[in-house]
């Protein structure tokens, strides 16, 4: 029996998965009332959402779990409720919650409908086979037009609209019959393919005191307290310390049963021994064939980062690997600059995912960090030898050795109320884009679909996207292929030497301009030194930009009263000749607030 004496068949493992800001975490709250795990005491918004940087923000970063018990019809049932992220940029965490459920409510906006990222978790379920129950949220709004999206429901998705369940998660109106609704249509688990263990492990995090912590969903078989287990990819042995099932705290019980899903301490200190998506079984007499992987998730934007304090490498290293166990789309390697010292190459899913591992670095492990600009992928294909993959601009080789290079495309998908298709397009333009499909949903909702570069999506486009549509465009996308592009690397050089953190990857058409804001940002933050410093953006041996920063000049003459004007002459060509072997051998000292200036505008 499963924790409470509950009956495998009255188990219901379920997600909550939504476009951003449709209302995943209040209706959470809202469960986890009606399950009576919230009460005056601990009653606070977003309860589900541990983290500071969630709440601030108002969005779902990481995957979180409850389990509470439901009485209906004399019946006891037995909840496992998954929240997930709404940005696409936690799609990742979308997939692993999915992996560990049999079925979802898709939450839609009442007055919004169906946006972009609402479709694109839902061809996220229907991947993974799973039961998708339409929920209507926000029915208490004004403007809430419940036909209308019961419309789309029909029309988009292809869903029963008489499946659906209409509520407001903020009021609580219809979340009771939402209950009975999961009893009724989301199905169990299914039975046991044998008794030998096999549990999925979905997600992890680091205990200063426990070790690791890892989030499971047994699929056969049991999992007890002291047993032996092993992880089948990293074929290491354990032995189990506890056992239990996450309400708002972790609550320890016996054993955890096919179909349930809980946590599990096994005291690992070491992070690198634990991979998400991993199964685990006992080692005497356990299972032979692992469970279906997690698909890998490729980083699709990069960038270097480095303690502003260099002292603080190790502690910047650690950090990133507890953080890695507890965000597995995160890709790191050590990488060293010769302005910056030593630091890391990081993988990132998109802009939000990279703001927030960086935040999170900050916040939770005390690291200030300094961050070069996002670049992307791409494939460099020289005249002679093998294709190269570099993510790092300080590393592309020299143009008259290249054939070719590619860059990384993505599909965007835009959907928008009618009234700023121009605005839009215009902006889809002026990043490269190339239309795919314009549809209209309804009369007043279109939804359009188009190639654009990676490499310009990731400079301010979500920021700008919101501006001309006012807020209401909505915005998703995914990989689309590589494609040849005219692309250069431009060198920023401070008294003549390369500054290899500043090195850029952009179009031929806008390396000027680009090279002209950095240029200007550096002399803005770079103090005067003893001679003239010289600023300059190029491209190969040809100079695009240049500004110079005047020398610091002591007035020598100044001693001189009358006399000779040979003695002055004598003076001042004294002067020039010290400040000639000055810049020949002096250093420019180029502070972090410049790095900073510099990387800014070229999102800007």
């Amino acid at each position: 029996m499963a924790f409470g004496n509950i009956p495998q068949e009255h188990i219901r493992n379920f997600s909550i998965i939504a476009h951003i800001d449709h209302g995943k975490s209040t209706l959470a709250d809202r469960l986890l009332e009606f399950g009576n795990l919230v009460n005056s005491r601990n009653q606070k918004d977003q309860i589900l959402d541990s983290m500071d940087i969630e709440r601030e923000r108002g969005i779902t970063i990481k995957s979180n779990s409850a389990s509470f018990h439901y009485s209906m019809d004399g019946g006891k049932y037995l909840f496992n409720l998954i929240d997930t992220p709404g940005h696409v940029d936690f799609s990742f965490e979308v997939s692993r919650s999915l992996a560990a459920c049999e079925g979802v409510l898709l939450l839609i906006d009442a007055s919004q409908g169906i946006q972009a990222q609402t479709l694109a978790n839902f061809y996220l379920a229907l991947e993974s086979d799973l039961y998708i129950m339409p929920v209507i949220n926000k029915i208490d709004l004004p403007s809430a037009n419940i036909d209308k999206v019961k419309k789309q429901i029909e029309e988009s998705l292809g869903l029963d609209p008489k499946t659906s369940v209409a509520v407001s998660a903020k009021s609580g109106l219809g979340v009771d019959e939402l209950m009975r609704q999961i009893v009724l249509q989301i199905p169990p688990p299914k039975p046991a393919q044998n008794s030998r263990l096999r549990a999925l492990l979905f997600d992890a995090y680091y205990d200063s005191y426990r070790g690791v912590v890892g989030k499971i969903r047994v699929m056969d078989g049991t999992l007890h307290k002291n047993d032996h287990i092993r992880f089948m990819r990293k074929k290491s042995d354990y032995v189990v310390t506890e056992v239990g099932v996450a309400q708002l705290t972790l609550l320890p019980t016996p054993s955890l049963e096919s179909g349930e899903v809980g946590y599990m301490v096994t005291g690992i200190k070491n992070v690198s021994e634990v991979m998400l998506g991993d199964t685990l079984t006992t080692v005497h007499d356990g299972a032979e064939e692992a469970l279906l992987s997690y698909r890998d998730i490729k980083p699709m934007v990069f960038s270097g980062l480095y303690p502003v304090n260099g002292e603080d490498y190790e502690l910047l290293k650690e950090a990133i690997e507890k953080l890695a166990l507890n965000d597995a789309a995160l890709t790191y390697e050590p990488e060293t600059s010769e302005a910056l010292g030593s630091g890391f190459r990081v993988g990132y899913l998109g802009m939000l995912h990279m703001e927030i591992v960086q935040e999170r670095l900050e916040r939770e492990f005390g690291v200030i960090l300094l961050t070069t600009a996002p670049s992307v992928k791409y494939h460099v294909y020289p005249l002679h030898g093998e294709k190269m993959v570099i993510d790092n601009p300080a590393h592309f080789p020299d143009f008259s050795v290249i054939d070719r290079i590619e860059e990384p495309y993505v599909k965007v998908n835009i959907i928008t109320p009618e009234e700023f298709l121009g605005n839009i397009l215009n902006l889809l333009q002026e990043k490269r884009g190339e239309n795919n499909a314009i549809t209209y949903l309804d009369p007043t909702t279109v939804q359009i679909v188009y190639l654009i570069p990676l490499a310009e999506m990731i400079f301010e486009f979500y920021d700008r996207l919101k501006s001309v549509s006012k807020g209401y465009a909505s915005l998703d996308y995914e990989f689309a292929e590589y494609r040849p592009s005219k692309v250069v690397k431009l060198d920023i050089l401070v008294h003549h030497n390369k500054v290899d953190a500043l090195s850029m990857i952009v179009y031929t058409d806008f390396a000027e301009r680009r090279g002209r804001e950095v240029i200007a940002a550096l002399k803005d933050k770079i103090s005067r030194h003893q001679f003239q410093i010289a600023l300059q953006a190029s491209v190969g041996s040809r100079v695009l930009a240049r500004e110079n920063i005047s020398a610091l000049r002591k007035n020598v003459i100044a001693k001189c009263y009358g006399g000779d004007i040979s003695r002055k002459r004598k003076l001042l060509e004294k002067q020039k000749a010290g400040k000639k072997r000055m810049k020949m051998v002096g250093a420019v000292e180029i502070p972090q607030e410049a790095f900073l200036s510099a990387l800014k505008s070229r999102e800007s």
